[in-house]
């Protein structure tokens, strides 16, 4: 089996192009976008589901609604907070149970983003190996 092989790309991009447009619209609706804020911080916290729980479940939401800038942005999450590939890759294969069709195509998307991310949080010794490519 080839090894996966992730660079900054697409995902990054997709996240970079949302930046001004969500600048742009949180300067017309201060109040809304501190409101969503809140409940972000206040969901997304440590609780009795850890912090990257909290991500991969919210990358999973993400697949269902085929959402790529929610990929982006819970892809990056689930990775800065620590899901482990093996967390990320068995909560994706509950997407592809539950959606079918397309859920084997957003599924691999985000697996993709959460590896895209992943790359720059990860010292290169510890990169993921996929368990039947040996390491």
């Amino acid at each position: 089996m080839p090894t996966l092989e992730v660079t900054m790309g697409h995902w990054h991009d997709v996240a970079a192009e949302l930046a001004e447009p969500t600048r742009s619209l949180r300067s017309v609706i201060p109040d809304t976008w501190a409101g969503f804020a809140q409940m972000h911080r206040e969901a997304m916290k440590e609780g009795a589901l850890s912090a990257a729980m909290k991500e991969v479940i919210a990358l999973v939401i993400s697949v269902r609604d085929e959402c790529d800038g929610c990929i982006a942005a819970h892809a990056r999450g689930a990775a800065r907070k620590g899901a482990t590939p093996e967390q990320v890759a068995e909560a994706l294969a509950v997407t592809v149970l539950m959606m079918g069709g397309p859920g084997s195509v957003y599924a691999p998307l985000a697996w993709q983003a959460y590896n895209e991310f992943r790359e720059q949080q990860v010292p290169q010794e510890q990169k993921y190996v996929h368990p039947q490519e040996g390491r």
